[in-house]
């Protein structure tokens, strides 16, 4: 927006600089000899070429140059303003509201919840992933997956598509143990290809080249949360495949849907098509 404002100020000084009445000054009324005699020197109109007039020409051109100058930077801006949209992306994961209070250091404050924070960075090989955990319980162990589908649509609700599909996450994709030290600050980076071309695919069983750009993490232990009083009525702990022994606990956290229906690592969608895919 700035850019935008910027453009506009430019352009506007531009078509102020090329008005004749700014460059020049106004014509004198042509006067007779004996008219002319009468005004003093001071007041008299200059002649044409005078030092004057050529002062005001050069500098008119001048703020003609320095605006044309102040419009290729702007421009330049918004270039490189897009290239970064297109290369890096900030967003944050969404707590499931089964397990909220089991994750949370502080659960009866209201103003540190838990919180995840998915920094992702474009390179030319691969890609860089930053996940940075506050406000969470010291001690908790969590796996991070990158999967196909959200549990939740864009505004938080459970998809009533993921009960369809016998809450299914789709195809998932095991990235990376998530350790919580401390109830501040606790990163994870990781290094792979994830910003509009992570994939799998498994013609054996007919799966096709298929696109993981949702990001979540699951306990690592299904005791915890279990334990911590996060399964209510539950007369053993919840159990899923997402850890490295396939006997994880229930989700903690995930992202959502960008408002083309994709996940947050599809940077650069495809409008033409219809559903929209991402440009690889």
């Amino acid at each position: 927006m700035g850019v935008l404002i910027l453009v506009g100020v430019v352009i506007d000084a531009l078509a102020k600089a090329r008005t004749p009445g700014l460059l020049h000054p106004p014509s004198p009324v042509v006067r007779s000899v004996h008219d002319t005699a009468a005004i003093p020197v001071e007041s008299r109109p200059k002649p044409s070429g005078s030092l004057e007039e050529c002062t005001m020409t050069i500098r008119s051109e001048r703020s003609i140059w320095l605006a044309r100058a102040a419009l290729v930077a702007a421009f330049a801006l918004a270039r490189k303003g897009n290239a970064q949209e297109l290369d890096q992306k900030r967003f944050d994961l969404f707590a499931d509201p089964a397990v909220v209070r089991c994750l949370a250091a502080f659960p009866d404050d209201p103003s540190r919840p838990p919180s995840a924070t998915v920094l992702v960075r474009r390179g030319r090989l691969n890609d860089r992933l930053d996940i940075q955990l506050r406000n969470i319980k010291p001690g908790l162990d969590f796996d991070m997956f990158t999967v196909e589908h959200s549990k939740f649509l864009a505004d938080g609700r459970l998809d009533p598509e993921f009960v369809a599909r016998g809450k299914s996450f789709g195809l998932a994709w095991y990235q990376s143990d998530l350790e919580v030290k401390n109830d501040h600050r606790n990163v994870t980076t990781i290094q792979t290809v994830l910003i509009d071309q992570i994939f799998g695919f498994d013609p054996v069983v007919g799966l096709d080249p298929t696109n993981t750009f949702h990001v979540g993490f699951w306990f690592n232990d299904p005791q915890v949360p279990f334990d911590l009083g996060c399964e209510p009525g539950a007369v053993t702990p919840t159990v899923t495949p997402f850890n490295g022994e396939h006997h994880a606990g229930p989700l903690a956290m995930i992202s959502l849907p960008e408002s083309t229906g994709l996940g947050p690592l599809c940077l650069n969608p495809d409008f033409s098509s219809d559903p929209i895919h991402c440009n690889p």
